[in-house]
């Protein structure tokens, strides 16, 4: 994802009467890695999210 607000985006603590802006705490829970680059105008996200769970994963394919 591509930003031009050059703000670093930050996970809010945990607050349970806000509505909303839980969007980078879901990210960082379902990614396995998550890079913030400073760009010329503004900031690059890149998350890694695997597409099947292999972790350990006893399932054998036919």
């Amino acid at each position: 994802m591509w930003d031009s607000d050059s703000t670093l985006p930050a996970a809010r603590a945990a607050d349970p009467d806000r509505i909303g802006q839980h969007g980078l705490k879901i990210v960082k829970a379902v990614a396995e890695d998550l890079a913030v680059e400073r760009q010329p105008l503004g900031i690059r996200i890149t998350a890694r999210i695997a597409l099947a769970d292999t972790r350990g994963s006893n399932t054998r394919r036919p």
